[in-house]
């Protein structure tokens, strides 16, 4: 595509306010050095830009493209195991004690080199690209050493250099207490975690901090610890919260200003008004309550309310969320939370780009970048309708096919 383009196309979803899906019909979008330059009506195309050269995608979709704003996607190992384990009746934390769960992986991980992690994260990616998605959240928290959650890292900041995707880095070192430290959950927070937080950082390996917010990981003190180094380091935080139980962390998140709280099964009308206070942003993750069997869904209708935003993600995990489809994710946010499809497609757009911290991208909107996502398609709910198909026709990086 040339630097200077006008795209045509019959339904543009800016994913913008005003209207559902700030639909725009008939509508045009200039491009220039891989940013949006104008969009509205072809109608009212700019004079400056009628020259430029026209790609018409006729009676086709544009959206921006998908964000996953909560992955796992390098990792070592497998756990098809422990899927055959919970059919048959173990539940996530008895596998978990039994020294299975995420300390599985830490072993798999641990035994691979950067190259291997990165081998193995490629076609999970690759599988998101293929749905449109340009920009993904990947965490570390498989090592639970130095060495290893470095490495974990690095692997992750390569993806970006090997496929025209975005990715964003989170630091997840409270992600569980590895078994060197069984039982000593705080020496390994001040003697692993945060000094490899702060080389991490040094290294320029960190976009965000998260953590595990959880009994079977770590209490609300102990991720505080690690907040405090984070707010000292500039760092924006995250966290894994009321997935299980609550411990109150969303409310610790948001005392801390935390771009998202994540998973929220068991937030409480308290949790809720302090991320709505807070500005911070609910990210749903529908595959882990599907592969996990669980009952107790989100508070979607209190964080409506409270006008509370919804990320959708995947949670690409070897674990608890093996999925590595955002449309099916949409999908699951609607049957299994009730989601509508316009709230979906935001989940994985404009509220994704908010949930990492991101304001150059999840709309299409005049300044903002030229990610973009061109599908066979009509209506926007199709992307949440369909189940096991991909109607994408064209996903557009920076302006470029």
């Amino acid at each position: 595509m040339m630097k200077k383009t006008v795209l045509c196309s019959t339904h543009i979803a800016t994913m913008e306010s005003g209207q559902p899906y700030g639909m725009i019909e008939n509508g045009a979008i200039a491009v220039d050095e891989g940013r949006i330059v104008w969009v509205g009506q072809s109608p009212d195309l700019p004079m400056p830009y009628t020259g430029w050269e026209r790609v018409d995608y006729g009676d086709r979709l544009i959206t921006p493209a998908l964000i996953d704003a909560h992955t796992h996607v390098v990792f070592g190992g497998n756990r098809a195991v422990e899927f055959e384990m919970r059919l048959n009746g173990a539940t996530y934390e008895e596998i978990a004690r039994a020294g299975g769960g995420i300390l599985s992986t830490v072993n798999g991980t641990r035994a691979a080199s950067e190259g291997a992690l990165l081998r193995g994260a490629l076609p999970r990616v690759d599988a998101l690209l293929a749905e449109g998605v340009s920009c993904i959240e990947v965490k570390s928290g498989y090592g639970l050493d130095t060495e290893t959650e470095l490495r974990m890292l690095r692997a992750a900041r390569r993806i970006a250099q090997e496929r025209p995707i975005r990715v964003q880095t989170s630091f997840l070192g409270a992600h569980a207490v590895p078994p060197d430290y069984a039982d000593r959950a705080d020496a390994y927070i001040d003697e692993v975690c945060i000094p490899t937080l702060r080389a991490a950082h040094a290294e320029g390996l960190v976009d965000a901090v998260d953590g595990f917010c959880e009994g079977i990981a770590f209490d609300p003190a102990q991720i505080e610890r690690v907040f405090v180094v984070a707010k000292d380091l500039g760092l924006p935080v995250k966290l894994h919260a009321e997935q299980l139980s609550n411990l109150g962390g969303a409310r610790l998140a948001a005392a801390y200003g935390a771009l998202s709280a994540d998973h929220i099964e068991y937030l409480d009308a308290e949790g809720v008004a302090a991320m709505a206070a807070a500005g911070t942003v609910a990210v749903l993750l529908p595959g882990a309550f599907y592969t996990l069997h669980e009952t107790q869904m989100p508070p979607v209708e209190m964080l409506r309310q409270q006008n509370v935003p919804m990320a959708l993600a995947t949670d690409c995990n070897p674990g608890s969320s093996p999925l590595t489809s955002l449309l099916l994710t949409m999908n699951m946010g609607c049957t299994l939370f009730r989601l509508t499809p316009e709230e979906a497609l935001a989940g994985v757009t404009r509220v994704a780009a908010q949930a990492l911290g991101l304001a150059d991208t999840g709309r299409i909107a005049t300044g903002l970048r030229a990610d973009l996502a061109v599908w066979d398609i009509t209506r926007p709910a199709e992307l949440s309708y369909r189940i096991g198909f991909n109607p994408l026709h064209k996903r557009i990086f920076g302006g470029l096919e």
